[in-house]
C-alpha cells in the first residue's frame, strides 16, 4: 500500500538523490557493501542502495557487525540483516571482538572498520558505504574545535576516503538526521535506536543532545548546516595546500643518511602556513608520527630563530639543524 503521508516521500527521494550521485563514478558490473547498524541512517541509506544501484548494474550487499558490547547484540544484528534481505540486499552479520585501545568509542570504531574492510576485500567490493549524516559531520567538527587539534580535524569526514584500499563513500553528509529518519518512515522500516546514543558518558553523545540544541536555540537554526559547509571548507584548502607541498617538496627535500633533510631557506622563504604543513609532512611521510601544533612549531623555529639551540626530540624522530638545513633522522640514530 503506498504511503500518502505528508512529507516523508520528499524524504526518501532526498536520500536517493545522495545515492545516486556517489553511485554515479562506478563502473556498472561491480558490487558494493553498506555499513548496515539498523539505525535509521544506515537503513535508509540501505533502502536508498537496494533501489539505486541495481539501475548502475551494482549487485549490492549488506554488512551488520556485531560488536557484543551489548545485551541483545546478536538479535540487532539480525534483525537488521533480515530487513536488508526484504529490501533485496545480500546481507551478513560478523561478530568482532572489541579491544580497550584509546577507549570503547575508538575500539569498537577501529574493529567495525576492519571488519568492513575484511569482507569488502573476501567479495571483492568497489566500494563501502556508510550512513554518516549532516548532524554526524557538525558532530565532528565540534569535537574538532573541542579538542583544539587544527584544521585537519575540522576538516570532518570526507564524502569519499580510503579504507584499506577500498573507497569508503559517505553519501549523506549533506542530508538531516531527520530526514533519515523520515525516509525510513515513509518506506515502512522499523529502525532501532541504539541506547549507547543516549549515553551523556560519551562525548559525541553530549554534543548530540545538548551543545548543539543549545546552539541552535542561542544563535538560530541553522548551526549545523554551517558547520557542515565550514568543513567542506577547509576541505577544499587542504586539498589546494597538499597540491602546493607536492610542487614544493621535491625541490627542497633531501634524503639523508639517516633521514631526510629540508633546506632551511626554502622553508622560510614560504608563508607560515605552508611551512607547517611541509614539515608536518616531513615527518609523516618519513616517520608515520604526527605532530602537534607545538612541535611543529618548535622544528619552525629552527628556521625562523635559529640561534644555535640544539636538537628537538619529536615522536619517533629528531630534527636538528646543520648549516643551512634542517635534519630529520629516526630517534635511535
Amino acid at each position: 500500500m503506498t504511503d500518502h503521508r505528508p512529507g516523508l516521500r520528499p524524504a526518501g527521494a532526498e536520500v536517493r538523490r545522495a545515492v545516486r550521485a556517489a553511485l554515479q563514478p562506478l563502473e556498472p558490473g561491480g558490487r558494493i557493501l553498506v555499513a548496515l547498524s539498523g539505525g535509521p541512517d544506515s537503513l535508509a541509506l540501505a533502502a536508498a542502495v537496494a533501489f539505486e544501484a541495481p539501475k548502475r548494474q551494482l549487485a549490492a550487499a549488506a554488512v551488520t557487525v556485531d560488536h557484543g558490547l551489548q545485551p541483545g547484540s546478536a538479535e540487532v544484528a539480525a534483525t537488521a540483516a533480515a530487513q536488508a534481505r526484504a529490501l533485496g540486499l545480500d546481507a551478513r552479520v560478523v561478530r568482532v571482538d572489541v579491544g580497550s585501545a584509546g577507549g570503547p568509542e575508538a575500539a569498537a570504531r577501529t574493529a567495525r572498520y576492519a571488519a568492513l574492510a575484511a569482507v569488502a576485500h573476501d567479495l571483492d567490493a568497489a566500494a563501502i558505504l556508510t550512513g554518516h549524516t549532516l548532524d554526524d559531520q557538525a558532530e565532528t567538527v565540534l569535537l574538532g574545535l573541542a579538542r583544539g587539534s587544527g584544521a585537519a580535524s575540522l576538516q570532518g569526514m570526507a564524502p569519499r576516503s580510503d579504507l584499506d584500499g577500498i573507497p569508503l563513500l559517505r553519501p549523506l553528509l549533506e542530508v538531516r538526521r531527520t530526514t533519515t529518519r523520515a525516509a525510513c518512515a515513509a518506506g515502512g522500516l522499523d529502525p532501532w535506536d541504539d541506547p549507547h546514543n543516549l549515553d551523556p558518558a560519551f562525548a559525541r553523545v553530549r554534543v548530540r543532545r545538548t551543545v548543539l540544541p543549545v546552539l541552535e536555540d542561542e544563535l538560530g537554526p541553522g548551526v549545523a548546516e554551517a558547520l557542515a559547509r565550514t568543513a567542506a571548507q577547509l576541505r577544499e584548502d587542504a586539498e589546494a595546500f597538499d597540491e602546493m607541498i607536492d610542487e614544493t617538496i621535491e625541490d627542497i627535500v633531501e634524503h639523508a643518511e639517516a633521514g631526510i633533510s629540508v633546506s632551511a631557506a626554502a622553508l622560510a622563504a614560504n608563508p607560515a602556513a605552508l611551512r607547517h604543513r611541509i614539515i608536518r609532512h616531513v615527518v609523516a611521510s618519513e616517520f608515520h608520527q604526527y605532530l602537534s601544533r607545538t612541535q611543529t612549531l618548535e622544528v619552525a623555529r629552527l628556521v625562523t630563530d635559529w640561534s644555535g639551540q640544539g636538537p628537538i626530540d619529536l615522536p619517533g624522530c629528531r630534527a636538528r639543524r646543520i648549516g643551512g638545513r634542517i635534519e630529520f633522522a629516526a630517534a635511535d640514530s
